[in-house]
């Protein structure tokens, strides 16, 4: 009995390490940037109304937007977990796999034919978006027979980013709105508000609740889907509400700070080397994870060159590439 009970007790203490670490880093990320500011400043900041030039900076920019990172952080972690698990794929991530383009060309139409559009029409518009590049790079990897091959989807994926974000492109010339989409598709935190946050958060709350509902019947569907249809489980309608799901988390992450890749590849394969291959354990760590991985990432993007700013999705990109080809090399078995 106590041998069954091991890993279950084993997993939650590793989740309250994971939690710890956000806390530690989203400490970290409010604490440090080009204005200084004390622990007692950011106390005062979250529990009294007191004001103050640095009560305000924490109130109004830092603390938004270190809870916009672990949100997006989280989001894309989760959707890249549950990709790899669906099309058994260790490369696969949101922003490699045409989720992030989809979106980018929805935003730039947005514009372009609703030049007034309010937060929410465009965060529907990069779910659209997101929905279209999915689809795009699945059906062009299902072409040949043999299914989902991992490469072939890697390839399909680059190939639709590549004409999605050309497409994207020559919009924002011809109408001249690139410097507005660009500002937007950069991969940045800057400027995330308290009112964009209440809207963004609760579609990526939903689908992580989601996630981790269908994370048992998704580690079946990773195994083998022979199994998972002789258990009776609806693999169709599974696969369904995941392919929504991703659609949600990669979307509304797109939304809130447009395009940034690798962090849907990492997290999970990072996730994996100390938790298992079980989704159940995967899906909520991946949270934590990715939450922590992306304030530290924004933290490093801030102070690294303070007052100017790196660009998050260069920090990303930075360590993600490396990672990337290391698992392409181990064939994508390194982390399982």
């Amino acid at each position: 009995m106590n041998k069954e009970k091991l890993p279950i007790i084993s997993f939650t203490f590793k989740l309250v390490i994971g939690c710890l670490l956000l806390m530690l880093v989203f400490i970290l990320a409010i604490r440090f940037g080009a204005a200084e500011v004390t622990l007692k400043d950011i106390w005062l900041a979250i529990t009294t109304n007191a004001t103050g030039e640095k009560l305000s900076i924490l109130r109004e920019i830092r603390l938004p937007r270190a809870v916009a990172a672990i949100f997006v952080g989280a989001a894309l972690a989760v959707a890249g977990a549950i990709m790899q698990g669906l099309t058994k794929n260790a490369l696969a991530d949101p922003g490699l796999l045409g989720l992030t383009a989809g979106a980018n060309l929805a935003l730039a139409v947005t514009m372009v034919a609703i030049p007034g559009a309010n937060y929410f029409t465009i965060m529907i518009a990069c779910f659209i978006g997101a929905a279209v590049g999915t689809f795009m790079v699945l059906s062009i990897g299902a072409i040949r027979k043999g299914g989902f091959s991992p490469f072939r989807i890697v390839l399909a994926g680059a190939a639709v980013t590549a004409f999605l974000s050309a497409i994207a492109e020559g919009i924002g010339i011809y109408f001249k709105i690139s410097k507005e989409v660009s500002m937007w598709t950069s991969g940045g935190l800057i400027g995330t508000t308290w009112g964009q946050l209440q809207m963004i958060i609760p579609f990526i709350l939903v689908g992580i609740c989601s996630a981790i509902l269908l994370s048992k019947q998704l580690t079946i569907l990773s195994l083998s889907e022979e199994v998972a249809v002789g258990l009776g489980q609806k693999t169709t309608q599974v696969k369904i509400v995941l392919f929504i799901t991703i659609v949600i988390l990669a979307g509304a992450a797109v939304a809130l700070v447009g395009n940034i890749a690798f962090i849907g590849l990492m997290i999970p394969h990072i996730v994996r080397s100390f938790v298992g291959s079980d989704y159940r354990f995967i899906i909520p760590m991946s949270v934590f994870i990715g939450g922590s991985f992306m304030l530290l990432a924004d933290l490093v993007g801030r102070t690294i060159s303070a007052p100017y700013e790196t660009p998050v999705v260069a920090i990303v990109a930075i360590i993600g590439l490396p990672f990337f080809l290391f698992v392409v090399r181990k064939g994508g078995k390194a982390f399982l």
